[in-house]
């Protein structure tokens, strides 16, 4: 066979190769290990499957550790992957790294938690203050519009758990007068920290009506803290997110209330943001995914199961 005819079999094999290849998004939690982010990769993937695209999944063990994640996003971005999504687990940590991103044409979208700035393709997430809010009105409702409740925070510079704590703070202040925030404390994405921090508050006001948890970590610590303290059911607590543990202590009654999101939705509408982009396509600059509250009562319900257990949808 003559060499020219050899060159031409070879461009068109990879030519063909080429165009059969599958766009890559690269999906960058703030981390990998909890319930929430699990439903968040379900989404994601359902996604990928339906619109054909590759879909890699990789983050952080935890959601403190922002230098590993700046790691991971410059990796993905040097291997140039088609698009690119991530959720900040610093809101100022990431913002350079974004703009490189999107200075060498790989679309982003922001999902869960914001970057300052919009320079990025698309931002889907829960309306966090909103859900700050939720969980603000809950509390008051089970602790009868009065009283001391304690704030466990979850960690500084996470751009939705911000928003949630001020839509919980603003609530309080602006729609109950006679119940007062008398501490907050960071639980630092741990829950041995926030049950600590939770002790702490009890110990320092003995009277403490009520908690609400701006995240998982933080909610189970202040439920280990109140059943460790013989308190279930006289010291009210209001999750944010659910999991496994959280579910079974609704049950048990050391929670009484959650504000939870649709994390499988998330995750879907995330890639499905950056097909739309890839494929010429304008979308939304901002999805809005609303939250809901969950009260003890109504858990078994089939259309609040599918919310509280996300990870097997």
């Amino acid at each position: 066979m003559r060499l020219s005819a050899i060159l031409l079999i070879a461009l068109f094999l990879n030519t063909a190769c080429n165009q059969s290849k599958k766009r890559l998004i690269a999906v960058v939690p703030k981390a990998t290990s909890h319930a929430f982010w699990i439903a968040v990769e379900k989404g994601a993937q359902a996604a990928g499957k339906q619109l054909n695209v590759d879909v890699e999944w990789n983050g952080a063990a935890s959601e403190t550790d922002y230098a590993r994640q700046i790691q991971i996003v410059d990796s993905m971005i040097n291997r140039h992957v088609d698009g690119l999504a991530v959720a900040a687990t610093e809101r100022r940590a990431l913002v350079a790294t974004i703009d490189r991103a999107m200075k060498l044409g790989i679309p982003v979208t922001i999902f869960d938690s914001g970057i300052e700035g919009d320079n990025f393709t698309s931002f889907v997430a829960t309306n966090n203050f909103e859900g700050g809010q939720l969980g603000a009105r809950a509390l008051a409702k089970l602790i009868g519009g009065k009283g001391e409740v304690g704030l466990i925070m979850h960690a500084p510079g996470s751009a939705s758990t911000m928003d949630r704590e001020r839509g919980f703070t603003e609530a309080i202040e602006k729609e109950f007068p006679d119940i007062k925030i008398v501490a907050t404390q960071y639980g630092m994405s741990d829950r041995s920290k926030a049950r600590a921090a939770a002790e702490n508050m009890l110990t320092a006001h003995p009277n403490l009506n009520g908690f609400f948890g701006s995240s998982e970590p933080s909610t189970t610590g202040a439920s280990l803290a109140v059943k460790a303290r013989g308190l279930t059911g006289k010291t009210k607590v209001v999750a944010f997110d659910a999991s496994d543990n959280l579910v079974a202590d609704m049950k048990l009654g050391s929670i009484q209330a959650m504000v939870v999101q649709d994390p499988f939705q998330m995750g879907y509408q995330t890639v499905k943001t950056l097909v739309d982009k890839l494929d010429g396509k304008a979308p939304p600059k901002r999805i809005d995914l609303s939250a809901k509250v969950i009260y003890s009562a109504d858990i078994d319900k089939p259309e609040n199961q599918r919310l509280l257990s996300p990870e097997l949808k």
